[in-house]
């Protein structure tokens, strides 16, 4: 992280990210942090722009990032207004620091380490406690 990267801190509301974070964490984020597939990210909701939101990016897609929550039961995220807009997206979400710290926000490296063929399904838990979610399969 260079010098003078604005980080903040977010609370986090309702059961979206229920599998990863809960109603009640409080959350680093890391303001202008670049994106990639399975990041936590923190954005404006693009229908009701006073309101700060947090999921998955699942991807990109035509008009912005396609955002998703952990939780497969709540679906108030991209299958219900679209691509959000990259202006609408302020950062990446590092870490939970309360009530139990851990890191959201693994590197590139570890990311394709645990995302892949050797890892996957030995230590799923682990990788979803690091941040590298597999997306269920309500992703379109």
């Amino acid at each position: 992280m260079r010098y003078g990267t604005p980080l903040g801190v977010a609370d986090i509301a309702g059961p979206s990210m229920r599998r990863t974070l809960s109603d009640g964490d409080r959350v680093l984020v890391r303001y202008g942090g670049r994106l990639r597939p399975g990041a936590i990210a923190l954005y404006r909701h693009p229908l009701q722009q006073d309101l700060l939101v947090v999921k998955r990016a699942a991807g990109r897609r035509p008009g912005g990032w396609w955002m998703l929550s952990d939780n497969p039961l709540v679906r108030t995220d991209s299958r219900e207004y679209g691509a959000v807009p990259d202006e609408l997206v302020l950062g990446r979400v590092l870490l939970r620091l309360a009530p139990r710290p851990a890191w959201l926000a693994p590197g590139r490296r570890l990311e394709r380490v645990l995302g892949g063929p050797l890892l996957r399904g030995r230590v799923p838990r682990f990788a979803e406690r690091l941040g590298v979610g597999v997306p269920f399969e309500g992703e379109p």
